[in-house]
């Protein structure tokens, strides 16, 4: 597959997952609102939202239904205390999995927490034609992912191939 030779601008959204956080000090929904828009990406829509796994599936489902939604990046909810539950409200909505993505960010992150990586539950799939990639909460966590994983994969230039060059493919049956 021959990736596009430009860049092409997708329709993102960020979902905060948190119990303790407000939009004033959101910094990991900040971080991630930043980095996509300075890659040329576009925000859709931005919120954030307590951990309560209905509420998630309620957002993400309205998001994924939307056909001009791209892309969503969540963050936090997805360790292992007892509110974390981003990984049970999203994971069911999710057509396909893509679990290259959560084993290269747990190595990725190893190299800068070590073992602790072991407790991040981060994963990515695919709903509905709608790439969703679920982070840890800390803004280090979303700058990893995002740096090293994230941006090249949505981006239509990063060769041999990337997530955004099958954007049109997504739906066939």
């Amino acid at each position: 597959m021959t990736a596009d030779p430009h860049f092409i601008p997708l329709a993102l959204c960020v979902l905060t997952v948190s119990d303790s956080r407000t939009a004033a000090d959101d910094s990991s929904g900040d971080y991630l609102v930043s980095a996509l828009t300075q890659a040329g990406h576009r925000l859709a829509d931005r919120a954030l939202l307590r951990d309560d796994r209905y509420l998630l599936r309620a957002k993400v489902s309205q998001w994924i239904a939307d056909d001009t939604i791209d892309g969503i990046l969540v963050t936090g909810g997805t360790g292992f205390t007892g509110r974390d539950s981003t990984p049970e409200a999203l994971l069911p909505l999710l057509d396909k999995q893509m679990p290259g993505f959560g084993e290269l960010f747990r190595s990725l992150s190893f190299e800068e927490i070590g073992t602790s990586t072991l407790q991040s539950r981060a994963f990515a799939g695919l709903a509905n034609g709608t790439f969703l990639f679920a982070l840890p909460g800390s803004t280090s966590a979303c700058r990893t992912a995002w740096e090293r994983i994230v941006a090249a994969q949505l981006d239509a230039r990063t060769k041999p191939c990337n997530l955004a060059t099958l954007r049109p493919r997504l739906r066939e049956r």
